[in-house]
């Protein structure tokens, strides 16, 4: 009785790990190109995704990135709550062009809030030194190559 109590107990921790493991390390669907760079995307385009975003993760990868996408054009601010590694956050205008760009913001910046200079309506969050690596200015556009021909919008 004992050994079946101990073989369902690990079979559900193991789940749970496998569960975990799937959110933080999940193959986007999506890819884009931006300075000339390929990336696989995830869109944040509801709430709660654009809550979560990308706190908790351990690691964002090169060639990796994450669009959040907003119901209209704001001064749209982010923070670094929950954040384990720095990014850079690119805000992005209606056609998807940069608007203003932040680069290497460290988790140590929470709670401060950092906004665009201009109005935004998406957030493009990647590793950081993407945008000075890869040359990023204002004005370089994201390119959405997956099928939907623009960027996405709410899904709420």
């Amino acid at each position: 009785m004992v050994g079946k109590i101990i073989a369902i107990f690990i079979l559900i921790a193991a789940l749970a790990a496998m569960l975990v493991l799937y959110k933080t390390f999940s193959v986007p669907t999506h890819s884009a190109d931006f300075a000339g760079v390929s990336l696989r995307l995830d869109y944040a385009t509801t709430g709660a995704a654009r809550e979560q975003g990308l706190s908790g993760r351990a690691d964002v990868p090169d060639g990796y990135g994450m669009l959040f996408a907003f119901p209209e054009s704001d001064y749209h601010g982010f923070w670094m709550k929950d954040m384990l590694v720095p990014v850079d956050i690119l805000w992005l205008d209606e056609a998807g062009r940069a608007v203003s760009i932040l680069s290497e913001v460290a988790t140590s910046t929470y709670p401060h809030v950092f906004y665009p200079s201009a109005p935004a309506r998406y957030v493009l969050e990647t590793a950081a030194g993407f945008a000075r690596s890869h040359m990023v200015a204002t004005g370089t556009p994201l390119v959405v190559q997956d099928g939907l021909q623009t960027i996405p919008v709410v899904s709420e």
